[in-house]
This record gives C-alpha cells, sequence and structure tokens, in this order.
C-alpha cells in the first residue's frame, strides 16, 4: 500500500522523538512517530535532566509533572574500609532571578519517556526499512510493508539509526571494547534511599559497585565494571546484609563515542543518539537529544529551506562541544583521576551553550553586553509574572526594554516589560531602549534599538 501526505515522519519514540512530536504537535505539524521496540523503553539509562532541560519542560508545559517524578541527585557515600564519607557531585545552587532550576533534576529514562509520550500516537513495532528521497519528499517503506511518502523523515532512532545508515552518513569517532560498564535496576533490602552509595576498587578512581535509589518508587541503579556476578552475587560481595530481592532492566555499556558528519541530507535529519552518541559521564547525551528536537520542531513548521538548513549550523557544533566535555570526563574516570566524580563544571548545566554568528542571530548593537543575539533567553521576575511566562508556548516573542514610543504592528507577541526593579535588564544585560526577540525555541534572535530590524528577522527566520 502506498500513501502520500504532507506530515513528517519521526523516526524512534525516545525522548528526542518524543519532545520532537510535542514541537511539531503545538505548531500544527502533522507527524507519525513509529518505534521498532514493541513496547516503551523500561530502564532508568538517562536519568539526569540539566537546567537548560528543564526550561524546555516548562516551555512545554510539563515542568509541573517532572518536578513531581523526580528529585535532587543525592550525596554520594562511598563505603571504605573501617566506615565511609560522604561528599557531592556538585553543590546545590540556590535559583536565581534568570535561573529558575540551577540543579540537575533525577527522574529515570522510562519515567522520562513515559511523560513525554503522553497524548502522543506512538505506532510501536514499527520500524523503517528503506527510505528514498524524491521531488519534494521523501518515499519510507514501513516494516509493515506499508509504503508512504513524508514531507520530511527525522531519524531519532538511536547509535545504531537505521535512517543514518540509510542515508550513509559517516558515524565519525571511536568505539573502546574494553571500557565497558554493567547498569541495571534492581529492588534491594539493607541499604538507605538518602545516599548515592559507591564501593571504591582497589585502583585510585576506579569502583566495584555503584547504587543509586531512583525517585519515584524503590529501584535503585547499580552500575558496576564488567563482571560474571549476577547482580545479587555483586553486591553481597560487597556487603552481605544487603539484599537484592528484583533485578529489572539491564544493560552493558560500551564507551562509544560518536557523531554524524551531517545533520541534515536532503529532507532528511538526523537527531539525539542517531546524530551523536556520548559517554554517560556528565549527563549529557539525554539532553542534548531533547534541545535537538527543541530547536528543530519550530523550523519544520516553517516550511522554510533557508530556516531548516540552520538546524545543522547550530546544532552540530554544539553536539561537538558537548561530545568533548563527556569524553573529558569519560577518560578521567578510565585513567582514575583524582576529581573523576566531580560535576561542577557549569557548563555541564546547558545554559552556556549557544548559537552566537549564526544565520539567525542578529546582534546589531555595537557594543552587546554579556546576553547577547544567539544566547538562551534569560528567566526574570516582573512587575506582574515573569518572562518564561510571556515566553511559554509555541511562538515567537518580542520584549521591549524601555520602550517608550509607538510600534508597528508585528506578527508575534509584543510586552513592554514592566520592570521598575530593574531585573529584567539586569538579566539581559540590557541598557537603555531595546527590542529583543525571542525565537521559538527561546533562544534570543535579534537585539536592535531600530524596529525596521525586527520585521527583517521575522522575514528572515520565517517566524509568522
Amino acid at each position: 500500500m502506498f500513501t502520500e501526505s504532507r506530515f513528517t515522519m519521526i523516526v524512534g519514540a525516545g525522548p528526542t522523538g518524543l519532545t520532537l512530536a510535542r514541537q511539531l504537535s503545538r505548531h500544527g505539524v502533522p507527524y507519525r512517530i513509529v518505534e521498532r521496540s514493541e513496547r516503551p523503553f523500561d530502564g532508568s539509562r538517562g536519568k539526569g535532566l540539566q537546567p537548560r532541560t528543564l526550561e524546555v519542560l516548562d516551555d512545554l508545559g510539563l515542568i509541573d509533572r517532572f518536578l513531581a517524578a523526580g528529585g535532587d541527585y543525592p550525596s554520594l557515600r562511598a563505603h571504605v574500609p573501617g566506615g565511609h564519607h560522604d561528599f557531592r557531585l556538585d553543590e546545590l545552587h540556590e535559583p536565581t532571578p534568570s535561573v529558575p532550576w540551577p540543579n540537575l533534576w533525577m527522574v529515570p529514562q522510562w519515567r522520562t519517556s513515559e511523560l513525554l509520550a503522553e497524548g502522543i500516537p506512538v505506532e510501536f513495532g514499527v520500524g523503517v526499512t528503506e527510505l528514498e528521497q524524491e521531488e519534494g519528499g521523501v518515499r519510507v517503506t514501513l516494516s509493515t510493508g506499508e509504503v508512504v511518502r513524508a514531507r520530511y523523515v527525522v531519524g531519532a532512532d538511536g547509535g545504531r539509526s537505521t535512517v543514518r545508515r540509510a542515508l550513509a552518513v559517516e558515524f565519525e569517532g571511536e568505539t573502546h571494547e574494553e571500557e565497558r560498564l554493567m547498569i541495571a535496576d534492581v529492588r534491594l533490602t539493607g541499604l538507605d534511599r538518602d545516599h548515592w552509595h559507591v564501593w571504591p576498587g582497589s585502583e585510585r578512581g576506579s569502583f566495584r559497585l555503584g547504587l543509586c535509589p531512583l525517585p519515584g518508587g524503590d529501584w535503585f541503579q547499580l552500575t558496576a565494571p564488567p563482571t560474571d556476578l549476577s547482580p545479587g552475587q555483586l553486591v553481597a560481595s560487597v556487603d552481605p546484609s544487603i539484599t537484592v530481592t528484583e533485578v529489572g532492566w539491564r544493560s552493558e555499556f560500551r564507551a562509544n563515542i560518536r557523531m554524524a558528519s551531517r545533520f541534515r541530507v536532503g529532507d532528511v535529519f538526523l537527531a539525539g543518539d542517531a546524530a551523536h552518541v556520548h559517554s554517560p559521564a556528565g549527563g549529557q547525551g539525554l539532553n542534548t537529544g531533547i534541545q535537538d528536537a527543541y530547536n528543530l520542531g519550530w523550523k519544520i513548521a516553517t516550511g522554510d529551506e533557508r530556516v531548516l538548513d540552520t538546524y545543522e549550523e547550530e546544532r552540530l557544533p554544539v553536539a561537538a562541544d558537548v561530545l568533548g566535555i563527556s569524553t573529558r570526563l569519560h577518560r578521567g574516570h578510565v585513567e582514575g583521576s583524582a576529581d573523576a566524580m566531580r560535576r561542577d563544571d557549569p557548563v555541564l548545566r546547558q545554559l552556556s551553550l549557544n548559537y552566537r554568528g549564526g544565520t539567525l542571530a542578529a546582534e546589531h548593537r555595537s557594543e552587546p553586553g554579556a546576553v547577547r543575539a544567539g544566547d538562551r533567553a534569560p528567566d526574570s521576575p516582573l512587575a506582574e509574572g515573569r518572562v518564561f511566562d510571556l515566553l511559554r508556548g509555541p511562538h515567537a516573542t518580542l520584549l521591549a526594554f524601555g520602550w517608550a514610543g509607538p510600534l508597528p504592528e508585528f506578527t508575534v507577541p509584543v510586552h513592554h516589560l514592566q520592570d521598575p526593579a530593574g531585573s529584567a535588564a539586569r538579566a539581559y544585560d540590557i541598557d537603555g531602549p531595546a527590542l529583543v526577540v525571542v525565537r521559538p525555541d527561546n533562544y534570543i534572535g535579534c537585539v536592535t534599538r531600530d524596529p525596521a530590524d525586527v520585521a527583517a528577522y521575522l522575514k528572515l527566520s520565517a517566524i509568522p
């Protein structure tokens, strides 16, 4: 059977594909999302949500659900001969006016997917077997035998992506077969849930076993070097008073650190693990995938070729930088660095990632401040509400700082900020009157003092 439509085909229903589905849905873009697995993923795997991802979830209207489902990372308790000592990967940070969620938030990946999937019509047990690019679309053959013609295809189907292979896009990087890690979800008795428990190994920087309590239930995530012991035997070998009562999801991670050489080929895009795979060190992979989708969704909605080209322009360098960070942390573990466990580098929070100098970053000030076009749009309290309240939703937004005169009619919401305390001006480092266009993905697109620049930017970015 062959059907033709103007929909977007999303291949893969992990956090990346589900985020994209939500983005397209609120932009009114028709889509189908297929997942070759027969059922939703049920493991804890990527359990850390970075502050920038929490801001994405706020914009999607999901933040309260995720805050209720998760919790702060607990302090680590290292069990050593004769006792233990406690420490943190990173100190807990207090919220600020511009950063409402400053800390890494723990939510098991199965729960993240479950929350993102609510209301999304995922077709489970359906994979893609062939792709053929045609004029104005992509011919897609599904594992069910159905053949469809989609306007766009997005491969969010993981590190072994069928879509990426069909495009013959190189997946550059390295796989270290000797560097492996066992991960499992376990229930157990005899251990408190107030700490992330670690039993160090005999060599500096190594470990025998980690047990991290997962929020929202009584599961722990077990991590350990490869072993012939079962999870129960392994736990008993470090402390016989602890008993494993159930083993759920289980997997073995190998150090596979790679990135696609291209994120767009014609009308097909790559996102998430299909575009870049990371070490789990630093909690960057899942978060980067969600933000790939957040960037791509509104651009697909424009249908504008110049705008769609900026997906690769913006996200490929970001993925390369993030891959470098997670690889550096991974090497620290492998080499036994004294500070291998530290996670206090502010870059990990992904709030400083930016698209400065890109096609969709129009900075018209001769002397811009610390915050400029291409940067994340900060939050701030206002006389009523907050800046994030104004940005929430699929639209772009024009923020007018200290603007006394009239403005032309624009096609986006315009807000003359009531900022008597000057908090928003400080957050955006604005001195004097200014017009700030915030893109649908809540990055600053244009900063100017001339309304004509705003009109030109909205035309350039194809924002309706």
